[in-house]
Order: structure tokens, then sequence, then C-alpha cells
């Protein structure tokens, strides 16, 4: 992973590199197309960038940071967010204790 920082405004831009594993052959075929600016990239979709901070949180040995990202993507996603994809590569990653936990948090701030 490497990211880009606008000396600006401090915004800040992830890539990560693409690794031959199911997971991350899984977020390339479902990436989407956003315009940034006058250009046109192509971005990971949220529940994808989400277990990708939650894989990045549990392999740094627990980045406040990473489930920081995680946790905000996730609350201004909400229901739109596709759980059952969620689960499926949490279990596959072996980080479903961490979506667990954000599911948890996205509920209490419903509340």
């Amino acid at each position: 992973m490497f990211n880009l920082l606008s000396l600006n405004d401090g915004e800040k831009v992830d890539f990560w590199i693409f690794a031959d594993d199911p997971f991350d052959q899984s977020r390339f075929r479902r990436r989407q197309k956003n315009r940034l600016g006058s250009v046109e990239v192509q971005v990971s979709a949220p529940e994808d960038t989400i277990l990708a901070k939650l894989r990045w949180a549990k392999l740094s040995g627990g980045s406040e940071k990473q489930m920081k990202d995680a946790r905000r993507i996730y609350q201004l996603q909400g229901d739109s967010l596709d759980q059952s994809y969620l689960r499926h590569w949490a279990v596959q990653i072996g980080v479903e204790n961490l979506r667990e936990e954000l599911q948890r948090d996205a509920k209490s701030s419903d509340a």
C-alpha cells in the first residue's frame, strides 16, 4: 500500500497493490469508475475498501487509523452496503471479529 497526500488541503488517497489472491481478484472485478476533477479513476467498492482496511488493521497489529477509516465508510454507506458480501469476505480474510465490531459500533451510533 502507498498513498498520495495533497499538500494544499491534506486530502489523502490510498493505493492498494493488486495481489493474486481471491479477495483482490473480487475487489478488482467490483471496482467502480468515478471522476476526480476532470480525470476518470477506478476505485474499490465501499465494501472492498472496508475489508481492505480491516485486513490492513489486523496485519498492522490493530491500527486505529485503519479501523477509524473503515468505521467512517461503514457509517457513511449505511444501508447501501452489501452485508452478505462483507460477511463472506470477512470470514475468508480472517477479519470477521473486526467486521462485527464495526457493525456493533454502527448500530450503537444509530441509537
